[in-house]
């Protein structure tokens, strides 16, 4: 009998890793989404107070004190406080973000997650760049609901939309 026990245990230890990874990918796929939406989809912000609207939910996907961290050049934020109004605030006019080959693992009310990022953007002065770089993310299970509890951001590239990110040889 124990040994059903224990195999029943170890089902569901299996199906909640494997609800929990697919909980996560939706997660960042809504951040995402989010993230997007500030801007319109031919360019540009929208209305700062709609903006603002879109940066409250993006921070209301982290814990209380999780932690955004956008590199040296975006900055970091503590807390949802400061993740809303960081977010409320973009840096570039628009902005397309794609989240890539993600890389998962759930221990019990925690995991963590490393994803590569793709994001042709445009800049406040209006130049248009190829971005890409990996985030890694840890997740907390709370409330039954999991919430980013750290995401940070290593640009590997950063190359202008017309000369691109390859070395043209010279003749």
């Amino acid at each position: 009998m124990m040994e059903l026990e224990e195999r029943i245990a170890r089902l569901e230890a299996r199906l909640d890793a494997s609800e929990s990874v697919l909980a996560i990918q939706r997660l960042k796929a809504e951040y995402g989404a989010l993230v997007d939406s500030r801007h319109r989809r031919g360019g540009g912000l929208r209305e700062p107070a709609e903006v603002g609207r879109i940066a409250q939910q993006i921070s209301l996907l982290f814990t209380e004190d999780g932690v955004w961290d956008g590199g040296p050049t975006l900055g970091i934020c503590r807390g949802r406080e400061a993740i809303c109004a960081r977010l409320a605030n973009p840096s570039v006019l628009w902005a397309w973000h794609f989240f890539l080959k993600p890389r998962i693992e759930v221990q019990g009310d925690r995991a963590t997650g490393v994803w590569d990022i793709f994001a042709p953007c445009t800049l406040a002065d209006g130049s248009q760049r190829w971005m890409a770089g990996v985030e890694t993310d840890s997740y907390e299970r709370v409330g039954g609901v999991w919430l980013h509890s750290a995401m940070a951001l290593e640009t590997v590239m950063f190359a202008p939309f017309e000369s691109g990110w390859a070395r043209k040889e010279s003749k």
